[in-house]
């Protein structure tokens, strides 16, 4: 099978939790994984999703762990952080 990975990084503005991911998560930049195989035989090229994974700080030291996720329970950790980070207070500066 014809496979391709896809990387991507992805910002977190609040603390967030992952389903398989121990813990909470600090608000940071986090790279994302996508491996996706060919699908072959169709008159077309499309892929199909086979696994997608997160690089998170290891529990010790400055090492990182990168953990399999589903790619529903990152869209749903995304879509909270944007609402948290929405409705935070903007400073506002006046200028006189």
């Amino acid at each position: 099978m014809t496979m391709r990975t896809t990387n991507k990084t992805i910002t977190f503005h609040q603390p967030f939790r992952l389903e398989g991911v121990d813990g909470v998560l600090p608000p940071a930049d986090y790279r994302v994984v996508t491996d996706e195989e060919i699908l072959e035989g169709l008159s077309f090229v499309a892929y199909h999703r086979v696994a997608t994974s997160i690089f998170v700080p290891a529990p010790f030291g400055s090492a990182v762990e990168m953990v399999a996720i589903d790619p529903s329970d990152l869209e749903a950790a995304q879509a909270e952080d944007l609402i948290m980070h929405e409705m935070q207070p903007v400073d506002r500066v006046l200028v006189a």
